[in-house]
């Protein structure tokens, strides 16, 4: 005699664990098949959505019974069973093939007009709950998308604090994945590379390994890492309210290189003015070679032949620059003191900056809602749609930074910054290894050409006026002389727009 299959089901993990459904379930079933004299040879446990289609178990247990191995199945009850209509039409097609489908809980003949009539009604009836609870629950998770709350698992680096709380960075594991940005960034890593240097400072899966390739792409290409929140299946965008764990420029630049507008190389030969010296014909880098003891920095462009550099030509160059910027202390000290009353003078005066960052933040979030009636009015569609939304909270989330940064600019405090580390890079770089030299240059100088055999040396800012006047046979900076660097630097300021960044590199250039 044929015996029946038992299945049971439980819609979340949580039921199955610490619920007692499952095992009510089968005590249902179990008191049913005494009642009817059944015996059950087998029993399907799942624990599953309801909302889902194609259940594991439940298929295995439909495909069991269409071998003929039993006479039929027992279910608790029929939205256990079947609460979407694909799989009650699986179970009417099986009654309709002879094959029994009881239901512990529901007493309904099944073998009846009237009983198929009212089981079919529930299932429906199951069917429509099932779809209301997903409307609800996708209505709660939009709800919290609007506040800045992500629903769902934090991503690496972040630790979730229960339901509708905001995710904190990981104390442990937020430095390694900013690490993973910075080291990336520098363009010297592949993908491949970077993930066996992130294992080896301690950023793995769970199992212990390392990322896979997949695993650490989808890390640096993650913008909620930069406050926003990225929906993958509807492409939406949403301003999360969690702190930031990298910075902006950091994740553009690392965007830029996997999107193949800026390449990674990966570093064979670390030679000291790598990718520092470009081609003045071309505007390519000059690649650094050994020959015969000697390191040349050459341009392999067929248009560009002859130029060509020796690496200690270059550094003799650089230190006659570099030592061209010493100054007395009493003229260090004029300059450091008007450059911070500069600073003190135009915070003094964020309250104006203040206004036009919030003047621009009514104009974004108008955007914003005219760019939803658009889409509503079907004007435009939703990939565009899409598009234009994350391009303008972008710019919001840049706007707010402005705003918690009070107004203040940037420009004349990392002009100060850049003047204090100025005075020490000599010293840098005649005392330090290869990568501290790299630092200093790069502190003090904005462009190095190649032109021939030339090498032509750009300034920043204010590197480049100080060396007009050294270079002028003026033995000191006189009051007048300070004053007129600073009237230079007003005027970078004034010709610069409110959101662009402070770092102006440009400057005067001097030629070997």
């Amino acid at each position: 005699m044929k015996g029946y299959y038992g299945y049971v089901r439980v819609s979340t993990v949580r039921q199955g664990e610490h619920g007692s459904s499952l095992q009510e379930q089968r005590a249902a079933i179990e008191a049913f098949a005494t009642r009817q004299q059944f015996t059950i040879t087998g029993w399907f446990e799942e624990t599953e959505t309801a909302a889902k289609l194609g259940r594991r178990a439940f298929n295995r247990m439909l495909a069991e019974v269409e071998r003929g191995r039993v006479a039929g199945v027992i279910i608790h009850k029929i939205d256990r069973g079947a609460r979407n209509l694909r799989d009650w039409a699986h179970l009417a097609d099986l009654m309709d093939r002879g094959i029994e489908v009881h239901f512990a809980h529901d007493n309904l003949d099944l073998t009846t007009r009237g009983g198929r009539l009212a089981a079919d009604l529930q299932a429906v009836v199951a069917a429509d709950y099932i779809r209301n609870l997903r409307d609800e629950v996708k209505k709660g998770l939009y709800g919290r998308l609007k506040q800045g709350i992500y629903p769902f698992s934090a991503p690496r680096g972040y630790l979730d604090r229960g339901g509708g709380k905001l995710k904190e960075i990981d104390p442990i594991v937020g430095p390694l994945v900013l690490q993973a940005f910075e080291l990336y960034g520098t363009g010297r890593f592949s993908l491949d590379q970077l993930r066996i240097e992130m294992a080896a400072r301690g950023l793995r899966s769970n199992s212990g390994s390392p990322l896979s390739l997949d695993a650490i792409s989808s890390v640096l290409r993650n913008p909620f890492y930069v406050g926003m929140i990225r929906i993958k299946t509807t492409g939406e965008h949403f301003e999360g309210k969690h702190q930031t764990l990298v910075p902006r420029a950091l994740f553009d630049r690392v965007q830029a290189i996997l999107s193949g507008r800026l390449y990674p190389r990966v570093e064979i030969h670390r030679y000291l003015f790598r990718r520092l010296i470009k081609c003045a014909r071309c505007g390519r880098s000059l690649t650094g070679e050994r020959q015969k003891g000697i390191v040349y920095y050459r341009c392999h462009d067929r248009g560009c032949r002859g130029v060509s550099l020796r690496e200690h030509e270059i550094d003799a160059r650089l230190r006659r620059t570099l030592a061209a910027l010493r100054l007395s202390d009493e003229d260090v000290g004029d300059l450091r003191e008007m450059l911070r009353e500069e600073m003190e003078r135009e915070n003094a005066s964020s309250g104006d900056r203040l206004a036009t960052v919030k003047r621009d933040l009514a104009l974004i979030e108008g955007k914003l809602s005219r760019l939803t009636d658009a889409m509503v009015e079907g004007a435009i569609d939703k990939s565009a749609y899409d598009e234009r939304r994350a391009a303008l909270i972008n710019q919001r989330l840049d706007l707010r930074e402005q705003q918690q940064a009070g107004g203040n600019s940037t420009f004349w405090k990392s002009m100060l910054e850049r003047f204090e580390l100025g005075f020490v890079a000599l010293q840098s770089y005649e005392m330090g290894n290869d990568d501290e030299k790299r630092e200093a240059v790069q502190t003090v100088s904005s462009n190095l050409l190649a032109d021939g055999k030339k090498l032509v040396v750009s300034m920043s800012q204010p590197f480049d006026t100080l060396l007009e006047w050294t270079n002028s046979g003026v033995c000191g900076l006189s009051q007048g002389a300070v004053r007129t660097l600073l009237s230079k630097l007003t005027d970078a300021v004034a010709e610069r727009p409110l959101t662009t960044s402070a770092d102006h590199r440009t400057g005067a250039s001097y030629q070997s």
